[in-house]
């Protein structure tokens, strides 16, 4: 590459890591291109923008200036970075199904809303339900309250109309 070409792909490698939302970073090495074609594949319909194998120097360079400078720690190294717009979720867990899958795939660790998470959290990340799933059960949990306080205000009501209907079979019945 000449320096252009190194300067342009630079830019390109900031750009990318400050619009995504998660970067998850691994060592390919030794992976076939049909098993990198199936991750790739698998990340992409989890919601990863790319995989793509970076050079770590120019990396090391974007993440500087894109203020992620942490990140350098996992650039050693084959590197091959997914990057993921707003959720990592899905994202992880296609990256552990296939490391567990796939022996040579390694999860080096990543960053998540600028940061840094390892190896660990990545794989706690993908025992999470998705992120709709989550979204119910929030949701749920909120409308819970509220749905109790409208049975407890209607008992009354409901109680009153029980009581009336009661008093109109007894009149009737005499």
């Amino acid at each position: 590459m000449n320096r252009e070409e190194k300067e342009t792909r630079v830019a390109e490698l900031v750009a990318r890591i400050k619009s995504s939302g998660a970067m998850l970073v691994a060592d390919y090495r030794g992976l076939t291109v049909a098993e990198s074609r199936q991750l790739r594949q698998g990340l992409r319909e989890a919601g990863c923008t790319s995989f793509e194998v970076v050079k770590n120097t120019l990396t090391k360079r974007a993440a500087e200036e894109a203020g992620a400078g942490e990140l350098k720690e996992f650039l050693t190294g084959p590197t091959a970075i997914a990057f993921c717009d707003d959720e990592a979720v899905s994202p992880a867990k296609v990256l552990v199904k296939f490391a567990k899958e796939l022996k040579p795939l390694e999860i080096k660790g990543g960053m998540l809303d600028n940061q840094l998470i390892d190896v660990d959290k990545i794989k706690f990340l993908a025992s999470l339900p998705p992120k709709d799933v989550l979204q119910a059960q929030l949701l749920g949990v909120m409308i819970g309250p509220i749905r109790g306080l409208a049975t407890v205000c209607a008992g009354p009501i409901r109680g009153l109309v029980t009581v009336l209907q009661r008093i109109q079979e007894q009149k009737e019945a005499a």
